[in-house]
């Protein structure tokens, strides 16, 4: 529940922090501090710890394979991400995450991609639109996220948060939303916070982590705290994501975060 002083949901990504310790105690300590708990792939859990944990999910990886622009890739993304809906209920998951094709080793794409044709835009509008029919079918939410080029993920269709909200914004469904990551975006794009303006209408979620580095809010270059104020005053409620790794103690990393996005 948010206030007048910490008006988003803030959560982050469990799988980054206390990588020493077991998911279980990584979990329940994320929840312990006030924090919804982001995961990246739910296969490699233990589900029904996860489901007795009673954390607050608020993300996981919304498919195991495939791709958003071709018929073979298509047919396999809907496949999985039914599959992972289901999971998703189980655990109350807030919102299941998507991106232009499927990512292996590194983060890197399984299928690159180095020229998306508008054959390809159209093909990926169409598995988007499904896959929100889905969502409202099912009673789960998607959310498409943007991923930098330059540095972590070359070769992925529709990376940048432009082509994510041209595509959300086209399909204009309430079970499919962006997944809006200012740690990619800055790296791609920059100039955030008209980024989070132009946005608005259709994030779900946001995403932080500073940089270079990809470690909490206050490492880096990115003045998070003025995202934060400009955020508030342009009526974002929303939840707001530590997807970073921490630079030294978690807490104190998490701690940094929440003291960040509170106003």
């Amino acid at each position: 529940m948010s206030n007048d002083n910490q008006p988003f949901e803030l959560a982050a990504c469990v799988e980054m922090l206390w990588q020493d310790r077991p998911m279980d105690w990584r979990v329940n300590r994320l929840a312990e501090l006030g924090f919804g708990v982001g995961l990246w792939n739910w296969p490699d859990h233990d589900l029904d710890a996860l489901e007795q944990s009673g954390a607050n999910f608020t993300i996981m990886n919304g498919y195991l394979e495939g791709r958003l622009s071709d018929d073979e890739g298509a047919e396999r993304l809907l496949e999985t991400a039914y599959e992972t809906a289901q999971v998703g209920k189980r655990l109350s998951v807030d919102r299941l995450n998507l991106h232009g094709t499927g990512l292996g080793e590194g983060g890197l794409p399984v299928t690159p991609c180095e020229v998306v044709t508008g054959d390809m835009w159209l093909k990926a509008q169409d598995t988007l639109t499904k896959l929100a029919e889905m969502g409202e079918q099912e009673g789960v939410v998607f959310t498409l996220e943007n991923l930098n080029l330059p540095v972590d993920h070359p070769g992925v269709p529709f990376g940048r948060a432009e082509d994510t909200i041209a595509l959300v914004r086209s399909v204009n469904h309430p079970s499919l939303k962006l997944n809006l990551d200012l740690y990619h975006a800055q790296i791609g794009e920059g100039n955030l916070i008209e980024l989070c303006r132009k946005a608005l209408p259709w994030i779900g979620e946001i995403q932080v982590a500073d940089v270079p580095g990809r470690m909490q809010p206050g490492t880096g270059e990115i003045h998070y705290r003025n995202i934060a104020l400009a955020l508030a005053d342009m009526g974002y409620r929303g939840p707001i994501a530590m997807e970073a790794y921490a630079s030294d103690d978690p807490e104190v990393a998490l701690e940094q975060f929440r003291t960040t996005f509170t106003l």
